[in-house]
């Protein structure tokens, strides 16, 4: 152990200075002793494995450790690229002060890939930016090409909006219900709410607790006008707008699809029903109509 700790020392010391590392970073023992062993690891040779583009040290930056008993055809620096791209994912999303991680999860005991000497990291398709998600890991070095899909565990913690105290179905969100505070954002796929202007308001959909982030999906669909109402129509292209009054034909909540009957004026300014159009409610007493 003593002679891995001499050889990576120096190139530990490289790590921290390198722009995808920070202090920040290294929180615990268990990450020091990871990156200590990846750069032990890459300075005997295994720089080879690294996917072209990525730079020397990147698998070590992460933010957690590998574990010690990993498939034997694993390349490391590869499951330390996967990791690092499930974060960056992350990050993308959320905001600029949120504190991400990333891990491995537990892989599947019979996982017995063969030996690859380079290994690329792919975000699959549809899958979430945070909780419990996957990451692929793609063999394009090696005796056996193999393509695999890692489980990860991202964690975000950051601001959002929740509630000071529970609150039943029903309720209507008003400014002094609302708290910001730094909560777990990992429980749910999509982002949690954090413009208060957005929830006040607002009628719940289900009960919510304290502490609870608040998402969209807790909150009825604001409805910006009821069927008879008279709305604004606008309609507009590249260097123009129109607007003219109709008169809704059903609810209109908020994003979704409603029917309008236009209404034509007289020169008198009496109006008469007009063709019947369809759009979408984005505002109060007003649709836009399909481009």
């Amino acid at each position: 152990m003593s002679t891995k700790r001499s050889r990576a020392t120096p190139q530990f010391a490289a790590l921290l200075r390198h722009p995808c590392c920070s202090i920040r970073v290294v929180k615990s023992r268990l990450l020091i002793s990871s990156l200590l062993t990846a750069a032990a690891w890459a300075q005997t040779g295994a720089q080879a494995q690294m996917p072209v583009g990525v730079p020397a040290g990147l698998g070590a930056g992460v933010p957690v450790g590998l574990p010690a008993n990993l498939p034997a055809g694993l390349p490391a620096v590869g499951l330390a690229q996967a990791l690092r791209l499930a974060q960056q994912a992350a990050e993308r999303l959320a905001p600029a002060s949120a504190q991400v991680s990333a891990s491995l999860g537990v892989l599947d005991k019979r996982l017995n890939p063969a030996p690859c000497t380079q290994a690329e990291a792919f975000l699959p398709r549809g899958v979430p930016p945070w909780g419990r998600t996957r990451v692929g890991l793609r063999c394009v070095r090696g005796p056996v090409a193999w393509t695999l899909y890692l489980p990860v565990q991202v964690q975000v913690q950051a601001p959002a909006l929740s509630v000071r105290s529970a609150l039943p179905a029903g309720s209507v969100l008003i400014e002094s219900d609302l708290v910001a505070s730094v909560v777990n954002w990992s429980n749910n796929p999509q982002p949690p709410l954090t413009d208060a202007s957005i929830a006040a308001g607002r009628t719940l959909a289900r009960a919510v607790t304290p502490g609870q982030p608040l998402h969209e999906a807790d909150l009825q669909t604001r409805r910006w006008f009821a069927a008879g109402d008279r709305v604004k129509v606008m309609a507009g292209g590249s260097g123009f707008a129109v607007v003219a009054e109709g008169q809704a034909l059903s609810d209109g909540r908020d994003g979704q699809r409603v029917r309008v009957q236009m209404l034509v004026r007289a020169q008198d300014g009496s109006s008469s029903p007009g063709p019947v159009v369809q759009g979408l409610a984005v505002g109060e007493r007003r649709v836009e109509l399909f481009r």
